[in-house]
């Protein structure tokens, strides 16, 4: 998975370099265009083209069918029940190609969540710091306070100031330090630990550049849904380190979007525009729905 995500890192960062210095709606709406081509041309060469159109037409004329024998009940049941079968064969046709579309939009979105989603840290703001030990951490060499604490040193570059000291939670294994930014930049902390030397960056010098609350472990699955930055070693102390980032928003036309229940203002565009550029270009390459 850290292969495959390195590659798609440096992908993405070269596809949207030319947008780092633009507002964000503006390589979103290339970003929107490309996935629209993209998904059109897997689904025309994925789809029964001809089975689709076929079970729309039963299905309409299953409407109709309602429509002109609207006294007569066994009728209506009779074109329900092939509305229904029709729906069925639709979504069967639908299925195969959402099998060849769904895993690299998911990788692509994995890849545009860290380059959009998070805004860049302004001066004067404040951050959390969290460092989350390995499980069995107490027999890697990791040295403690008469209390039970783990040794941790912060090692900060400049610009950034550590307001508190390292609040240690036993119960899930986290050590706490809340930051401050005096001067944006891009920036790596590092966490000293067992010996070992862990880092995690935060970036601010552009608006549009990398940016990840956490950098994972090995888990396959925290690699799929954190891809920005390479994983933890697997033989170390910490199993993720992560950092409070701010949300950012989208301005476009008469309208700033922001994250709404969770949904990040940047996916919101997305898929309004990918949606809208895949209805106005799928005659152009004969697809239909």
């Amino acid at each position: 998975m850290s292969l495959l995500n390195a590659a798609l890192r440096r992908l993405f960062d070269l596809l949207l370099y030319p947008f780092q210095s633009l507002p964000a709606a503006v390589g979103l709406t290339v970003v929107s265009l490309l996935a629209a081509i993209g998904m059109l041309w897997a689904f025309k060469k994925t789809s029964n083209q001809a089975g689709i159109e076929a079970a729309k037409r039963r299905i309409y004329a299953g409407v109709f069918e309602i429509r002109l024998f609207n006294d007569s009940f066994r009728q209506i049941w009779r074109a329900q029940a092939a509305i229904l079968r029709a729906n069925l064969t639709y979504l069967r046709h639908q299925l195969k190609p959402m099998l060849f579309i769904l895993p690299p939009l998911v990788l692509a979105v994995a890849q545009l969540q860290f380059q959009y989603a998070y805004a860049p840290p302004a001066a004067g703001s404040r951050t959390v710091l969290e460092a989350t030990l390995a499980p069995g951490w107490e027999s890697g060499g990791v040295e403690t306070s008469p209390s039970g604490k783990p040794r941790a040193e912060l090692v900060l570059p400049a610009g950034l100031v550590a307001e508190t000291p390292a609040l240690w939670i036993p119960s899930e294994r986290t050590l706490t330090w809340r930051l401050r930014v005096e001067q944006p930049g891009d920036q790596t902390i590092a966490v000293r630990i067992g010996g070992r030397l862990y880092e995690k960056s935060l970036d601010g010098a552009r608006p549009l550049e990398r940016r990840s609350p956490v950098r994972p472990g090995r888990s396959w699955l925290d690699q799929l849904v954190y891809p920005a930055e390479p994983p933890l070693p697997a033989d170390g102390a910490l199993e993720r380190v992560s950092v409070d980032l701010a949300p950012a928003e989208v301005a476009l036309p008469g309208w700033t979007v922001r994250e709404m229940v969770g949904v990040p203002a940047w996916m919101t565009v997305f898929f309004l525009l990918s949606i809208l550029f895949a209805f106005a270009l799928r005659k152009r390459f004969g697809v239909t729905f």
